[in-house]
């Protein structure tokens, strides 16, 4: 099972090289979205607690 998880490892890296190398602009779009949401989220906590507390 750990060498599965080794190997699934190794492959989303790979992937991940390969497609920063070949469509870098693609590669940056892909992680400021998934900032712009974690970001999103993370406002969204915090108005929920602000709400809350006040």
């Amino acid at each position: 099972m750990k060498w599965i998880k080794r190997i699934l490892l190794i492959l989303v890296v790979g992937f991940c090289l390969f497609y920063v190398i070949q469509q870098p602009q693609g590669a940056a779009a892909a992680v400021r979205t998934v900032f712009n949401a974690i970001a999103r989220a993370f406002r969204s906590i915090v108005v929920f607690f602000t709400s809350l507390a006040g």
